[in-house]
């Protein structure tokens, strides 16, 4: 049958030939286009890696950039702080020099005008006793000739009768006398507060001195009395005190600082009690008062620099910084006691000598 049909034999393998060849071509197509799509697959899986990796690089420096930015950041802001905290300090630093040379000024200005004052006071109040005397002279010449009025004539008798009676002699006698002496009295007064005007101001207290706490209370409370007379009667309770070793103008800026706030509580009329007493090594002065009392949540502030519950223009808020400084240079502490509607109580604590204070520290019971 081969033999036969030999070109159909041939004819059919070399069709199954083609056949195979398309069916190898197909396979070798698929296999390309397989291979091309796993490649394709690895360079995007390739791709997305090495993306992967620079989004994670870029995200490391943009966390690291953003770290250092805060840092940077807190860094500036506490710059800014304690740029703040500085001016704020050159701020108070320069107001408490200004009050100071203020102080001063005041000072040297009290100083001054009460050694005018003082010469004039001095003059008036010896020439009241100079005329003290004359009139006494002049009262006596007087009453001898009411003594030899009798042998005087009925005319001259009646005259001077009468002019006795028109000027009533007994009462001119009695009212001169209290005229002279009121009024040598004042002039002594004006004399006591000039001498107390001028130690409260006077500016030679760099050395430190032997005080009389009482004499500088009493000083101080003549200085403020036309601020506390229409407001409070002041009750004095004073022990047994040694003198202190001290700044006494500056003592004296502390008492005359706790009086006046004492008065300006007191809406409008109360008491003020200034209490003193020896501790051991220390003594204490407290100034209470029947006020209006310090408000809780205030009272941790009313020593800070500018601090004041006063109205604007009314007051510095130095007053009690100052204080507090003063009496922390003495080597002391300043505690307060105060319920709002009925008062409040300063007590400042001192040593005895610096010595206490500059082994001990501040006053510490």
């Amino acid at each position: 049958m081969s033999e036969r049909h030999p070109a159909l034999g041939e004819a059919a393998l070399q069709a199954e030939v083609d056949r195979l060849n398309k069916v190898v071509r197909a396979l070798l197509h698929r296999v390309e286009r397989d291979s091309e799509v796993r490649r394709g697959n690895y360079g995007m899986f390739r791709d997305s890696v090495v993306l992967e990796s620079q989004v994670r690089r870029r995200t490391a420096e943009l966390e690291a950039a953003l770290r250092e930015n805060e840092r940077i950041n807190r860094a500036l802001t506490r710059e800014r702080e304690e740029q703040r905290g500085l001016i704020r300090k050159l701020e108070e630093a320069h107001n408490q020099l200004l009050q100071s040379e203020k102080l001063a000024s005041i000072g040297q200005l009290a100083a001054g005008v009460a050694h005018e004052i003082n010469n004039p006071i001095g003059f008036v109040s010896s020439n009241l006793g100079t005329l003290k005397a004359y009139v006494e002279d002049l009262l006596a010449v007087l009453d001898a000739h009411l003594a030899v009025e009798e042998e005087l004539s009925p005319g001259s008798r009646e005259r001077l009768g009468a002019l006795r009676q028109r000027v009533d002699i007994d009462y001119l006698r009695r009212d001169i006398a209290d005229l002279i002496g009121e009024s040598i009295d004042g002039t002594q007064r004006v004399r006591k507060i000039i001498q107390d005007l001028r130690d409260f101001s006077r500016s030679g207290d760099a050395e430190w001195q032997l005080v009389d706490i009482h004499a500088g209370l009493e000083s101080t409370l003549n200085v403020v009395w036309n601020e506390i007379k229409y407001k409070a009667e002041v009750v004095r309770d004073f022990g047994q005190l040694p003198e202190i070793e001290c700044l006494p103008s500056q003592l004296n800026q502390v008492f005359l600082n706790l009086l006046v706030n004492a008065a300006q509580s007191i809406a409008e009329h109360g008491r003020i009690t200034i209490r003193t007493r020896c501790l051991g090594e220390f003594v204490s002065i407290a100034v209470a008062d029947t006020g209006s009392g310090i408000a809780p949540e205030i009272r941790d502030r009313i020593f800070d620099p500018f601090f004041t519950t006063k109205p604007v223009g009314k007051g510095t808020g130095l007053g009690l910084s100052v204080t507090y400084g003063i009496v922390d240079h003495h080597g002391g502490r300043i505690e307060v006691d105060s319920e709002p509607g009925r008062g409040s109580e300063f007590t400042v604590y001192l040593p005895l000598r610096q010595e206490l204070a500059n082994d001990n520290g501040n006053v510490c019971f």
